[in-house]
C-alpha cells in the first residue's frame, strides 16, 4: 500500500560536472548545477521534438527526480549542520 516509487539510479545528483559540455550545450549558468548532466540530453530531445509536451517524458522525469534528490541532500546537510551547531552551543554553555 502506498509508496511503490522505484529509485532511479540515473537521477543521482553529481557534484563534478563537465563544464565544457555544459558550455557547448549552451546551458544558462543558473542551470549548471548537480543535475546539469541530465538537462543536456533533455534539451536536445526538446529541440528535436519542437518542445512537444508529449515527448521527452522519461528525460524530464529523470531530470526532475534528480532535482528533488538534490533538494533532499541539501535538507539532510542542513539537518546535520544544525546538529553540529547545537552540540557546539551546548558544549560552550558548560
Amino acid at each position: 500500500m502506498g509508496g511503490g516509487h522505484h529509485a532511479n539510479p540515473a537521477a543521482k545528483p553529481v557534484a563534478e560536472q563537465d563544464h565544457e559540455a555544459m558550455a557547448k550545450a549552451r546551458l544558462p549558468i543558473a542551470y549548471r548545477d548537480t543535475c546539469a548532466h541530465l538537462l543536456i540530453p533533455l534539451n536536445k530531445c526538446r529541440r528535436v521534438t519542437w518542445w512537444n509536451p508529449n515527448k521527452c517524458g522519461h528525460e524530464r522525469h529523470t531530470y526532475e527526480e534528480c532535482l528533488y534528490n538534490s533538494y533532499l541532500q541539501r535538507c539532510e546537510a542542513k539537518v546535520q549542520e544544525n546538529k553540529v551547531l547545537a552540540a557546539r552551543a551546548a558544549a560552550a554553555e558548560d
